[in-house]
C-alpha cells in the first residue's frame, strides 16, 4: 500500500524560507514522478512542481526562481525548497505520486495523496 507523508510546514514572514518534505513508502517511487500542489484559501488545487523519475524538474511560473523540487530515491523522500515567500503562497501543500515517470507523471496527479501540510506566510 503506498502512503504519503509530508512535514515542513510551518509560519513564516514574507521573504522567508521552508523546507517541505514527503516521504513515501513502497518500492514503486524509484520508477514514479511526483510533484507537489498546493491549495489556496477559497480556490482549487494547482500544481506547483514536478520531477520525473530521471530528475527532470518542471514548476509552475509563480514558483520558477523561487521553488526547487528534488528526489532522493535512496530515502524514498521528494523535498520542496521554497525561498522568498510571499502572503499568496498560502495553503496547503500536497505531494503526490504521479502515475508514470514521465513528465505527464511530475504534471498530473495519480490517485496518491499525502495529507497535506499547511503553509502560512504573513506579510
Amino acid at each position: 500500500q503506498v502512503q504519503l507523508v509530508e512535514s515542513g510546514g510551518g509560519l513564516v514572514q514574507a521573504g522567508g524560507s521552508l523546507r517541505l518534505s514527503c516521504v513515501v513508502s513502497g518500492s514503486i517511487f524509484s520508477v514514479r514522478a511526483l510533484a507537489w500542489y498546493r491549495e489556496p484559501p477559497g480556490k482549487d488545487r494547482e500544481w506547483v512542481a514536478g520531477i520525473t523519475e530521471g530528475a527532470t524538474t518542471y514548476y509552475a511560473d509563480f514558483a520558477v526562481d523561487r521553488f526547487t523540487i528534488s528526489r532522493d530515491d535512496a530515502k524514498n523522500t521528494v523535498v520542496l525548497q521554497m525561498n522568498h515567500l510571499k502572503p499568496e503562497d498560502t495553503a496547503v501543500y500536497y505531494c503526490n505520486l504521479g502515475s508514470s515517470g514521465s513528465y505527464w507523471g511530475a504534471r498530473r496527479p495519480g490517485p496518491h495523496w499525502g495529507q497535506g501540510t499547511q503553509v502560512t506566510v504573513s506579510s
